[in-house]
């Protein structure tokens, strides 16, 4: 989750909330590729969860990628809580996952050549300290009473407000784990069209990279149980937004939707401010309880924007959050599923094509059945797997008509980071498939052989 943002300063008319996000368009030359994923830390001896401090912790390797790799601390309250590093940070979630928050980036060959250095040295200090990391989209067979919560201001008053919203919040924060990618838009009608798409076709990236099958030590019978938590999280900050696809929405409509989801906390000096449950528009007035007679700025603004979880989202950028964490591989199949669909022009209004007749309550049905059934979910007629193939098929040729060579120009183009996404839909099957095999194959109900044979 985030850290702190740097929005600008005070806000002195309503319209600056839009132009904030308007702020973001850039010409399509300028378009980068940020990717961020995340993946949970264990003791390899107890195959336990990490605690933040301690030989074998989550603390030990952020100072280990401090100390060995060059990495600058990021600091909350006196603990070490982050990392920076060449525009990239390594931050914690709530419940100790460790997450890469990738460089701005031009390719998808950066983007896989940063998740391997990322990977190869967080290996290197888990191996020195004795602890191992995967990625799931769900862990696997720890409590919630075994998870750790990270010491971060955010994330403690985060956990109280999550038992009064719905069921999973705290499931959420801490057992599960995504891989997402964040883009760019080139104006106002751009993002109208890129966020289309990208909220009715996150389904397909729930189905495609569905990897989280287990919960509390069995099958939870769903091939995405990320996705699951997310339906029962906080209705006013999560789902499919189906105002965006009204006649005339555009950053404005955003900004107002923004508004209404209620706040966690206002960020001054180092410190996190309960504001569970305020309105913003009452901290414009001047009036937010938290800090009576102050009015926000525009990093209170940008702060707020990184509140709100719906399956895809804006800020001064796009970012598409449907997809359980998972193998290495996919950490840059995503990047480039997404890519393709959105940065050439012919494959986005293929995409666009596919999804423009369907109405919210089929947007929504796919939703839900992808995280039950995957690639095998039918809704209304619709096959999954045979959307995922043509959609997949239009990615393909988003990324041939970018042409982005690679590996010294021996590599003409990224479409091979999708090799892995082209082997599910010829097969049929999910990472959460070929889990739930082994599960009731060669590990006969074993569930922790999965940490020895899916690690990093």
């Amino acid at each position: 989750m985030s850290i702190p943002q740097s929005g600008g300063g005070p806000i002195e008319h309503e319209s600056q909330l839009a132009e904030y996000l308007a702020s973001g368009c850039k010409p399509k030359d300028d378009w980068r590729i940020g990717t961020e994923h995340e993946k949970f830390g264990y003791c390899k001896d107890t195959l336990r969860p990490l605690p933040y401090e301690g030989e074998r912790s989550i603390l030990a390797v952020l100072e280990g990628l401090r100390d060995l790799h060059g990495w600058a601390p990021v600091e909350e309250g006196g603990k070490l809580i982050g990392l920076e590093k060449d525009g990239a940070n390594v931050s914690l979630e709530p419940g100790g996952q460790l997450e890469l928050s990738g460089g701005i980036l031009e390719t998808i060959h950066q983007t896989c050549d940063e998740v391997n250095e990322h990977l190869a040295d967080v290996k290197d200090i888990a191996d020195k300290v004795g602890v191992g990391f995967i990625g799931l989209g769900a862990a696997p067979i720890w409590r919630h009473e075994d998870m750790p919560l990270m010491p971060k201001g955010r994330y403690k008053l985060m956990d109280s407000y999550m038992r009064e919203v719905g069921t999973m919040g705290q499931t959420m924060m801490r057992r599960t784990c995504t891989v997402q990618v964040n883009l760019d838009f080139g104006s106002e009608a751009d993002m109208v069209q890129k966020f289309r798409v990208a909220l009715a076709l996150q389904p397909v990236a729930t189905a495609l990279f569905a990897n989280s099958p287990f919960l509390d030590g069995k099958p939870n019978g769903h091939k995405s149980w990320r996705a699951r938590v997310w339906r029962d999280l906080d209705a006013a900050r999560t789902g499919m937004l189906p105002f965006v696809f009204d006649e005339g929405f555009g950053f404005e409509a955003y900004a107002d939707y923004a508004l209404d989801v209620p706040m966690y906390f206002v960020y001054r000096d180092g410190r996190y401010i309960d504001a569970l449950g305020q309105s913003f528009r009452d901290f414009l007035r001047g009036e937010l309880p938290a800090l009576p007679g102050e009015k926000p700025t525009l990093s209170d603004w940008a702060d707020h924007l990184t509140t709100i979880f719906p399956e895809a989202r804006i800020k001064k950028f796009m970012e598409m959050r449907g997809a359980d964490g998972g193998p290495w591989r996919r950490l840059c199949a995503l990047p480039a599923f997404w890519v393709g669909l959105m940065y050439d022009q012919s494959a986005l209004d293929a995409a666009w094509d596919i999804v423009k007749g369907w109405d919210a309550e089929t947007r929504d049905a796919l939703r839900v059945a992808a995280s039950v059934d995957g690639l095998q979910a039918q809704v209304d007629g619709i096959s999954m797997l045979d959307l995922a193939r043509e959609v997949l098929d239009i990615s393909e040729a988003g990324l041939k008509a970018r042409a982005r060579p690679g590996g010294g120009g021996m590599i003409p183009d990224e479409t091979h980071f999708l090799g892995t996404l082209r082997e599910s839909v010829e097969s049929g099957k999910t990472p959460a498939d070929e889990l739930l095999e082994r599960y009731h194959g060669d590990w006969q109900g074993d569930l922790s052989r999965i940490y020895a044979d899916y690690s990093y």
